[in-house]
């Protein structure tokens, strides 16, 4: 494995062509993103550089560019909000959120993130794309939004609207309005967000005097810090960098898969966290906004050739560039045109893809995404992933569970459509209504145990059978909830003295019965390889068979009642 994951030199031109439209893609939503995050725009040029750079040369997704993104600038803006008084602990968590997403690159968790289900993901994004929008309507008139969040910001809008900063608002519209007018064959050449920036802010600084401005920038090359805390802060630290560390993890690595169906390519996951901890670690030192995988950058780049790692270098090197030399420019930006790139930016975060088809979709994943987007909205955003994925779990149980079920069958007498084989039909059958068989076709789990156990016990005139047949041999895996169903079922049939006979048990099954002791409660002579030698076993049976006494009766563990 080479150092820089999938570099070649075979396609330097598109390379070279990429990555410089990736920064002009880049540079006014890095400032954009600086001023929203309590930092300055500096900081998001800073965290556009280090973190596109050392992510493109360590990472796992070659043609991926990456920086500050609207969901790590919503986190920081909360994290800012916390360390007021002491915002190097905001860069302190940066760095160890690196930190930590090295450890869960290295620890190799990277695939399990593409697990996340896609209403969980659909709420969480869009629920990020609120709090852009609702955070830019104070900036668009003049105001700074409130740093408390998003509920006092709601409540300061009508303040803002009956008071606003004309010039600022102006401005502001003339952003929006060259952001959505802008003809498709110049956006093509020119990104319409970079070109609001250079049209609108020699406007606003000509016309519109009392727009307010970014203010003082900081000239020449940034100076390392290396932040300090205590142990008062440590632990809110640590958590702030946890929620870093995931976020990232998951913005970058479904930015990756974006990458991987416009390449035809498969990026390394695991790599992609290391490649991203590591550019985190260094724009945290630096005074940098943290990054991911940004999605728009990296479609830029892809759609105009970039391949390789060196498209995502040399934008960071462009971005460099225009640091040394036009910093004092970036003094002049009206804070509105931020606002409106930055409005824009949380319209397209939102998923229209899902809203369009809401009334469609399956109920239960509008559900679990209008949750996951309120939680988002109203609490933050790590409790909204983890209620999601809650919720998605639970119903998935659910739909497994009534799957589970749909595939258990209780035969006692056969009809034209039974799957049997005609001589296991014809014992039924002759058995009068004797030998009751149940087939399990299919994964045996927690979410339907105790139902599978009802249902046993609720066959009509159950304790007139005098054996019972479990077809297993169709059940490929087996937990340990479902196993010790299995031994409930044992005793049910115990209790009514009659003969129990199992069928086809598959290595993981018997391991599984086994390591619970239910199997040693089930005589070799009642187990049987194939359905018919089992019923061929259970038609000898006379009447109601006597307990063995040579056999202690199995424990009574039976699983807890339902609510």
């Amino acid at each position: 494995m080479g150092l820089v994951h999938g570099l070649h030199f075979n396609n330097l031109r598109g390379d070279i062509y990429g990555g410089m439209v990736a920064a002009v893609v880049a540079l006014p939503l890095a400032l954009a993103f600086g001023v929203a995050s309590g930092l300055g725009a500096i900081a998001g040029l800073y965290g556009a550089i280090f973190v596109g750079f050392f992510a493109a040369l360590f990472g796992g997704t070659p043609a991926q560019v990456s920086g500050p993104t609207g969901p790590m600038t919503v986190v920081m803006a909360g994290i800012v909000t916390i360390f007021a008084g002491n915002p190097s602990l905001a860069l302190m968590a940066v760095i160890l959120g690196g930190v930590f997403q090295i450890l869960l690159g290295l620890s190799r968790v990277g695939q399990y993130i593409a697990l996340v289900p896609y209403p969980v993901v659909s709420g969480f994004m869009s629920g990020i794309g609120c709090i852009i929008l609702i955070l830019q309507l104070g900036p668009l008139v003049g105001h700074t939004s409130s740093p408390e969040g998003v509920v006092t910001t709601l409540k300061a809008i009508p303040g803002f609207y009956g008071n606003p900063v004309w010039d600022a608002a102006l401005a502001g519209v003339l952003v929006l309005v060259i952001m959505y007018l802008t003809p498709g064959r110049i956006a093509k050449v020119a990104p319409p967000s970079l070109l609001a920036l250079l049209v609108v802010t020699p406007l606003a600084y000509a016309f519109l005097p009392d727009a307010p401005t970014i203010g003082e920038v900081p000239r020449g090359f940034p100076t390392p810090l290396m932040p300090t805390f205590t142990w008062d802060t440590l632990q809110i630290v640590l958590e702030s960098a946890a929620i870093l560390a995931v976020l990232g993890a998951i913005d970058s690595l479904l930015t990756s898969l974006v990458c991987d169906n416009m390449t035809r390519t498969q990026h390394d996951p695991d790599r992609e966290l290391i490649g991203q901890g590591i550019g985190n670690m260094v724009a945290g030192v630096f005074g940098g906004l943290p990054g991911a995988g940004a999605t728009m950058r990296s479609v830029a780049n892809i759609r105009t050739g970039g391949r390789t790692p060196i498209s995502g270098v040399l934008h960071s090197i462009i971005l460099l560039a225009v640091l040394l030399g036009l910093g004092p420019l970036a003094e002049k930006i009206p804070l509105a045109v931020l606002g409106g790139i930055l409005f824009k930016v949380g319209i397209d975060i939102i998923d229209w893809r899902f809203l369009r088809h809401i009334l469609q979709a399956p109920r239960i994943d509008v559900v679990i995404m209008t949750v996951v987007l309120l939680t988002t909205v109203l609490v933050d955003l790590i409790t909204a992933v983890a209620v999601g994925m809650v919720f998605a779990s639970l119903f998935f149980v659910k739909r497994m569970a009534d799957l589970e079920l749909a595939n258990l069958h209780i035969v006692t007498n056969p009809t034209p459509s039974t799957p049997l084989l005609p001589e296991e039909a014809a014992i039924l059958e002759q058995a009068n209504g004797k030998i009751l068989l149940i087939h399990v076709d299919g994964p045996m789990s927690f979410g339907s145990a105790k139902t599978m156990v009802r249902r046993l016990e609720t066959v009509p005139g159950f304790n007139t059978f005098s054996s019972v047949v479990l077809d297993l041999s169709k059940v490929p895996a087996i937990d340990g909830t479902a196993a010790l169903a299995v031994e409930d079922m044992l005793n049910i049939v115990k209790a009514h003295h009659q003969h129990l006979f199992f069928v086809g048990m598959q290595p993981h099954v018997t391991e599984a019965l086994d390591g619970l002791g239910v199997l040693v409660q089930i005589r070799p002579g009642h187990r049987f390889a194939s359905r018919l030698e089992a019923l061929q076993k259970a038609s000898l049976v006379e009447g109601s068979p006597s307990k063995d006494p040579s056999r202690p009766s199995a424990p009574n563990r039976n699983l807890p009642a339902t609510p």
